[in-house]
């Protein structure tokens, strides 16, 4: 039987040995409570990088109940992360992690890439693309 809807293969992606993404223990443990009342083993976290920002480019994070066809999938601490083809050459070699202090709480990620970041710690800029920056919202 011919399958119609092929998944990608979960593997590690590695640049010069380094893995495309990683969570931090805090960031693993935060995505595991939110996925376990889910009855989807497929589900996980889907990570991109869009244009906009005051720096020039901005994060995004979701979970996603599949990964798409050109999506790479990266499984760090038992939770499956998403990635899009052209996200990756943004976010190679990234640790996303979970803060929660006094200020608030969220998922942050430390981008070896970036050369320089906005003052609210949204957006980036890395030195091969400086993207189109914009207005820092939240």
């Amino acid at each position: 039987m011919l399958n119609t809807n092929p998944q990608p293969e979960t593997q590690p992606i590695t640049t010069s040995d380094t893995p495309l993404v990683v969570l931090s223990d805090a960031a693993a443990g935060k995505l595991a409570d939110l996925v376990a009342a889910e009855n989807n083993p497929a589900i996980g976290l889907r990570v991109y990088v869009y244009s906009g920002g005051c720096s020039g480019f901005r994060y995004g994070m979701m979970l996603e109940d599949q990964p798409s066809g050109e999506d790479v999938t990266v499984e760090s601490k038992g939770i499956k992360v998403y990635v899009d083809a052209q996200s990756t050459q943004y976010i190679a070699g990234s640790e996303i992690d979970y803060l929660d202090t006094l200020m608030g709480a969220g998922f942050t990620v430390n981008n070896p890439n970036a050369v320089s970041a906005c003052g609210c710690g949204s957006s980036f800029r890395t030195s091969e693309s400086a993207g189109s920056p914009g207005a820092c919202h939240h």
